[in-house]
């Protein structure tokens, strides 16, 4: 709209939409009784119908007695933040079902060691739920005193910006269960890049180390056998050579 096609005419009536004319003419009254209004967002269109999102400080203007004559509204488009701000939302939404829904145990912590994310499947996991994890201190209250200090040094690591992978982690459920879990720990940053915490993304590996443990066991018993049998037993490698000579 070029300056000749406003002059004069109602603000509200003619450029406001109409699902908006009464919040603005409230804020316009609001300025011509003294009170003046900052940070107030509505959208306006232009000719062409396009919208713009308009961030708006209206301030009463007077004469040179002090005697209102009127508003000033100073205006800021933020049609491209509002956008990229909507953008980051749906990124957030998207990383938080992520995390809700994996199918691996993930927990956050905050600078202080509180627990600020606890997803689905360590709630299954360890018996505790969601609301009895949040805001509590994680290496206190979810690791067995034995393994605080090594599980604490990860944390703090983390926390410098130094990432960890593959930590063997114990953990005990709710129920006394024990599961090992292989844990990378990875600070978590602010937008302006600040560490702000640590996410923990684990791996049940329990099964996997009662089976190595059980294969541990039993080439122990065959070693002991071949040493103590009342045989004379002898291995050799694929070149030939001697690799065991009991």
């Amino acid at each position: 709209f070029t300056k000749s096609e406003t002059m004069g005419k109602n603000l509200v009536r003619n450029f406001i939409t109409e699902e908006f004319r009464d919040s603005v003419k409230e804020v316009l009254q609001q300025a011509l009784n003294g009170q003046e209004t900052a940070n107030f967002e509505f959208p306006l269109f232009n000719k062409s119908g396009e919208r713009r999102d308009i961030l708006l400080n209206a301030t009463t203007r007077r004469g040179p007695d002090g005697e209102v004559t009127g508003v000033i509204g100073v205006g800021q488009d933020i049609t491209q933040i509002r956008e990229s701000t909507s953008e980051q939302m749906r990124i957030a939404d998207d990383l938080s079902r992520l995390i809700e829904s994996a199918n691996a145990p993930i927990f956050g912590v905050d600078l202080k060691g509180l627990v600020t994310e606890w997803n689905r499947k360590a709630a299954d996991m360890l018996g505790y739920t969601r609301e009895e994890t949040m805001g509590k201190n994680f290496v206190q209250n979810f690791i067995q005193p034995e393994d605080r200090k090594s599980v604490q040094d990860v944390l703090r690591r983390a926390l410098s910006g130094e990432e960890t992978a593959n930590f063997e982690l114990p953990l005990i459920s709710k129920h006394g269960k024990r599961y090992t879990v292989l844990l990378n720990a990875t600070p978590r940053r602010d937008a302006k890049g600040a560490v702000m915490g640590v996410v923990g993304v684990g791996q049940d590996i329990t099964e996997l180390d009662k089976v190595m443990g059980e294969a541990k066991h039993v080439a122990d018993d065959l070693t002991r056998l071949i040493e103590t049998a009342n045989a004379p037993i002898f291995g050799i490698d694929k070149n030939g050579n001697v690799s065991e000579w009991n």
